[in-house]
């Protein structure tokens, strides 16, 4: 099977990385996040991704439209915004593996304990259908602190919100909360 990941960011590509070389899988990394906001966050996660993924010599694509107006439009008209943003996301990710040639798909949110696990795998295996393709549901939560280590280590960037605006202010107000009190 050849897996197309869809890469929230380099950090989170870590142990998805890890786990393929040592089982050799044929995969590559798609990095597209239209909702990370602002843009200089957008660009430091994909710096970010280029240098796990080129000192990992792991092939690589980047989305490089970054439709804000868009992607917030759509976001601010669905019920649950987490859904669209999944949505907007994966379908990127299964086009852009349908154009390379690749069986399946998936993506490196599938690490974060922070992710709606269940409306991804949903989601993704919605989406998979609509394109003839699998999507590799694998559950990586298990390496998350080993990304998060390995990062420490290497010095990586480690973002401090999910990517949305939305997700930054409701981290930041969080924050603010535990301090008033």
């Amino acid at each position: 099977m050849k897996i197309l990941y869809h890469a929230c960011c380099g950090v989170c590509s870590l142990y998805p990385i890890k786990l393929m070389r040592e089982e050799e899988i044929d995969f590559a990394l798609y990095y597209a996040n239209p909702n990370i906001h602002p843009y200089q966050e957008w660009k430091e996660r994909k710096k970010t991704f280029v240098t796990v993924a080129e000192s990992n010599r792991v092939p690589y694509f980047i989305d490089k439209e970054y439709p804000l107006e868009r992607f917030l439009k759509e976001q601010l008209t669905h019920e649950n915004r987490c859904a669209y943003c999944y949505r907007s996301r994966l379908t990127l990710a299964a086009k852009k593996a349908v154009e390379e040639g690749y069986d399946a798909f998936s993506t490196t949110l599938l690490i974060s304990p922070y992710q709606n696990r269940e409306l991804i795998v949903a989601t993704g295996g919605e989406i998979a259908k609509e394109h003839g393709l699998e999507f590799y549901d694998r559950d990586f939560r298990e390496g998350f602190q080993y990304a998060q280590d390995t990062s420490v280590e290497q010095g990586l960037y480690r973002q401090k919100y999910c990517g949305c605006i939305f997700s930054e202010r409701d981290r930041y107000q969080k924050r603010k909360k535990k301090q008033d009190e």
